[in-house]
């Protein structure tokens, strides 16, 4: 089922503390930015001198089922969470990724998607250097490692000032701990405080789970830098156009996180006012498409004044293993995750509010099912517009080929899924939702193509092309780039 939906590829998270268990709370950390990604974990610590580093497959429970990196002394350690799309499923491509060189040692996680990383890897292999993953990540420790810059800041920002694209990053020396944040601010980071320490997250609920208190987040163009003096700050590139992605607050990140600003569950709860006003829809009830489309019909039914139900049950203990690409198992999958609640629904009309239509095949074997168990009609409504375009800078969506509003009209779609009627939030609908960071400051070239940074040569042509190499994410770039 999860194919026929956006995903948000990675989770980061690093800590500096002599005075808690850093890997503990590091899977804490990752734990809770699990939602950000179900492919593989991993952990890295350092105690000053050396640096160890675990990391495997699988849910972050099952990679750290029998045990924790252990090192008595360590105060310094980073985390990771990926998402990556089917043939990129690796161990060598799990992260953290560590490396030794000349200038000691170095772990690194990344959120995002570089757009040039293509064109960077073929002129370091050129130079000699030799690469053991296919991510784009270790990209950036390359150009690292090879930096003839005296002190490891300057080798880090010259380093991402030759990459372009979406990154967060924390990267982890024997002792300081960076964090780091694109120009265009895509992807979210955020700094919290813990008994007077610091720590880095991918989103505010992981500061929640380890006790910490949110400070600020990270901006747009700055490093971080923590280490026994405490935090400094550095900014190393400025932008015209800041451009959060807008999928963070329409479904990527959990609805209890606050990203700049802007508490999550608060501009999803707008949505679906705002989608109760703009389609006038009436019905019995109003249900969602379990979890990311709750909050948005808790917000249509308190301004329809519809009454709210769970008409769809989600089993929450399925884990992974039915995230497949086979259009058999993904079939089955719908009816495995999800359940029509027979009693709820029968006889009743319905309208069904989600996040969002990828490809449109989940969405029509849920009203199927809906109509199976007795529903006279089913209404949908979404909390986003079409998504017709790809993204490049983090989220896995496919080429355009793929995605059904690149090709259908909304009737279509309509038809396509079978609902009785389907309604998209407008574009300014959304901007109204999003009030705390302002609609010119986040980026929606899904609905619209404006891309506001660059994409990578040859665009989606690569994406059918011969792979070469993949992005931290899993989107996967062709020889052409």
């Amino acid at each position: 089922m999860d194919n026929d939906k956006l995903h948000e590829e990675c989770g980061i998270f690093g800590i500096y503390s002599r005075q808690v268990d850093v890997a503990l709370n590091t899977y804490w950390g990752i734990y809770a930015l699990q939602h950000r990604g179900q492919e593989s974990a991993g952990i890295a610590l350092t105690d000053g001198c050396s640096m160890d580093i675990q990391r495997g497959m699988g849910l972050v429970n099952e990679v750290f089922r029998k045990e924790l990196p252990v090192m008595p002394e360590a105060h310094i350690a980073i985390g990771h969470v990926r998402y990556s799309t089917t043939g990129s499923s690796l161990l060598v491509n799990t992260q953290p990724l560590m490396v030794s060189f000349s200038g000691g040692h170095i772990s690194l996680a990344h959120n995002g998607n570089l757009t040039n990383a293509g064109e960077i890897r073929a002129g370091l292999e050129k130079k000699g250097s030799v690469f053991q993953t296919s991510v784009d990540s270790e990209v950036i420790v390359n150009l690292i490692a090879r930096s003839t810059k005296k002190t490891i800041e300057e080798k880090i920002l010259e380093s991402v000032s030759r990459i372009q694209g979406a990154y967060c990053l924390v990267i982890m020396t024997e002792n300081k701990l960076f964090g780091i944040r694109d120009s265009y601010g895509f992807r979210p980071l955020c700094i919290g405080k813990l008994n007077g320490d610091y720590v880095i997250a991918s989103e505010s609920c992981a500061l929640d789970a380890v006790g910490a208190e949110l400070v600020r987040d990270v901006e747009p163009g700055e490093m971080v830098v923590i280490d026994d003096k405490g935090l400094k700050s550095q900014r190393f590139g400025q932008t015209e156009r800041r451009s959060m992605c807008i999928f963070e607050y329409i479904y990527f990140a959990r609805p209890d996180s606050v990203i700049d600003n802007q508490s999550v569950y608060l501009a999803r709860f707008a949505m679906g006012r705002q989608l109760a006003r703009e389609s006038g829809f009436r019905g019995d009830l109003v249900i969602s498409v379990p979890d990311s489309g709750t909050v948005a019909a808790l917000g249509f039914s308190y301004q329809s004044g519809i009454p709210f139900a769970e008409g769809l049950m989600k089993n929450r203990y399925i884990g992974r293993t039915f995230i497949q690409p086979e259009q058999k198992a993904r079939d089955s999958g719908v009816r495995i995750k999800l359940n029509a609640n027979k009693a709820v629904v029968e006889g009743k009309s319905v309208i069904m509010v989600d996040d969002s239509i990828v490809r449109g095949t989940t969405s029509g074997k849920i009203v199927r099912m809906l109509k199976d168990c007795g529903a006279t009609s089913v209404s949908m409504c979404v909390s986003s517009p079409p998504i017709s375009h790809p993204c490049y800078y983090g989220i896995d969506t496919s080429v355009r080929k793929d995605l059904i509003a690149s090709f259908k009209e909304v009737q279509e779609i309509r038809d396509f899924i079978g609902a009785d009627d389907l309604y998209y939030l407008s574009l300014e609908g959304l901007y109204s939702s999003v009030t705390n960071v302002g609609y010119d400051r986040m980026c929606y070239a899904c609905f619209n193509s404006n891309y506001p940074a660059e994409i990578p040569c040859g665009g989606e042509a690569a994406s059918d092309g011969k792979y070469v190499f993949e992005h931290s994410c899993g989107r996967k770039e062709g020889a052409a780039v």
